[in-house]
């Protein structure tokens, strides 16, 4: 095999004293140095990068970022420094603790019929944005969409995240993932979590498939990992990560019980409970009764039209007709009400955190 090295190139002045830096502050090692009599370029190796030191280089001085589990103890505590070269050093937590901001409340509702053309993402993928405004940076939630099947060009990797949805609208698609065993299907109606940081890929997809996805906070980081190959050893499907389990609700086994609203039932994922608590999903659906007027407080709580037709209406906000495809968020504290529902009406519910109150209640100025 040929050997091939890569090295980045950075410029200096003062060569003789870039030296003591590089290897004595940020601990690189010295590879090469030359020439003996009056040194112009050394080659600095460590901490996974190589760094030729060049007198008189055309670049600029640029920026090396060392991330470590223990900034506090690397060059003195220093967050940041500047080589005798100029170059700016920046020293970095290597794992930093998961930012989530606090929710912007606000209602939204996302019609489809009002909506722009779906935006074309990675991998021809189409998505619809569900949040604009990201609730403040709390949640993204995209419908997703890939009008022509077949395997996807997808590597093993994983997410620093809170809370990670994927549930099948339409169509299907094949999944791995991390100690869960062989391949599996996800069907249209069924749903996964993906606990934080849980090694997956995905395989292949059926022509049209479309989900939605749900991620908290709204900006997490995708990691690739090159090591791991899926699936992996025998299953642990009990395996907890950062304290949540994988949990892959199938649309077939679903137990319908009474929802939390008046007039509709709704099925138990069981995401509350492997995710102990961070979140619940619900699929519901029209049962007997009227609906009644109420207000909730939970931090966030999504709904995704996936069939029929409602009007939502809502305290001091005029009654939005919805239809499949349509998304609305619902702040805490505020009153409203399913109206004019079909008997085909199913929503997708998703609330953060999965147990909170609902309070039966209309505003003061509905008689």
């Amino acid at each position: 095999m040929t050997d091939i090295q890569a090295e980045i190139r950075l410029p200096t002045t003062a060569l003789q004293d870039d030296i003591p830096f590089y290897t004595k502050v940020l601990g690189m090692r010295m590879d090469m140095i030359y020439p003996a009599d009056d040194p112009i370029v050394a080659v600095f190796f460590g901490h996974g990068i190589r760094i030729r030191i060049e007198t008189g280089a055309i670049e600029s001085p640029g920026t090396v970022r060392i991330l470590t589990d223990d900034p506090d103890g690397f060059a003195g505590g220093l967050r940041l420094l500047e080589a005798p070269n100029g170059t700016r050093i920046e020293i970095a937590d290597l794992n930093p603790p998961l930012s989530v901001p606090e929710t912007a409340h606000s209602f939204v509702v996302r019609r489809l019929a009002d909506q722009a053309p779906w935006v074309i993402g990675r991998a021809g993928m189409q998505y619809r944005d569900l949040i604009p405004d990201r609730l403040g940076g709390a949640i993204i939630a995209s419908h997703i969409r890939i009008p022509d099947g077949g395997p996807v060009p997808d590597m093993v990797h994983y997410h620093t995240i809170g809370f990670q949805l994927i549930f099948c609208y339409r169509g299907w698609v094949d999944l791995v993932y991390e100690d869960q065993g062989d391949p599996f299907r996800l069907t249209a109606g069924s749903c996964v979590i993906q606990p934080p940081e849980i090694r997956h890929r995905v395989l292949f997809a059926s022509d049209n498939i479309e989900v939605i996805e749900i991620g908290v906070p709204a900006e997490h980081i995708t990691t690739i990992d090159h090591e791991m190959t899926l699936p992996n050893g025998p299953a642990n499907p009990h395996r907890r990560f950062q304290g949540q389990r994988f949990v892959h609700h199938r649309a077939d086994e679903a137990t319908w019980r009474p929802f939390r609203l008046q007039g509709f039932k709704a099925s138990d994922t069981g995401i509350s409970e492997g995710t102990q608590g961070v979140a619940d999903v619900k699929v519901v659906r029209r049962d007997t009764g009227a609906a009644q007027w109420a207000s909730h407080d939970s931090d966030i709580l999504f709904n995704f039209v996936l069939e029929g037709t409602m009007t939502l209406e809502g305290e001091g906000r005029d009654p939005v007709p919805l239809s499949p495809g349509d998304a609305f968020v619902i702040p805490p504290g505020m009153a409203t009400r399913y109206a004019e529902i079909s008997s085909d009406l199913e929503l997708l519910e998703v609330s953060l955190p999965g147990d909170f109150n609902t309070n039966p209640g209309q505003p003061e100025d509905v008689t």
